[in-house]
């Protein structure tokens, strides 16, 4: 009987790999801050703008979509937004596993887009969607975000 495995086995030294996205531009948080004291209404209109003038940016995306309409509005701000992060977290070296953790402001838009995406599929009853986000959630980053 063989106990050994012929094929090379990969172990890391360091253990699970951690990306870290880059700060979002001051330009953007700056505006984000000041938003914080307006009106609702005034808010979402400025956070449309500011979506539209920075659109690659996820943190801008989850701003919109805390803002917005619960259901298809909220999800489409959501959706655009995670999808942009993935995109920044492949610029920065993620290869679709290791953890992205929210102790780390910049990596927060992200998973704030995604953790709002898998409440919005909910609420549209896309429950596969909300399931499939959760787990993700969950990979990225244990502990922080629970599946219920």
């Amino acid at each position: 009987m063989r106990m050994m495995t012929d094929h090379n086995v990969r172990m890391m030294s360091a253990g699970t790999p951690e990306t870290i996205l880059p700060d979002p531009p001051r330009a953007l948080t700056d505006s984000l801050s000041a938003l914080a004291t307006t009106t609702a209404s005034a808010r979402r209109s400025a956070l449309l703008d500011l979506a539209a003038r920075n659109p690659a940016s996820p943190l801008a995306w989850a701003a919109l979509g805390a803002v917005s309409s619960d259901g298809t509005e909220a999800y489409m701000a959501f959706r655009v937004g995670y999808h942009r992060g993935l995109d920044m977290l492949r610029a920065n070296g993620w290869r679709g596993s290791g953890y992205v953790r929210y102790v780390h402001e910049s990596n927060r838009g992200f998973l704030d887009c995604l953790a709002g995406l898998a409440r919005q599929a909910a609420v549209i009853g896309e429950d596969a969607e909300a399931l499939r986000c959760r787990q993700f959630l969950a990979q990225l980053d244990p502990g922080s975000f629970p599946l219920t």
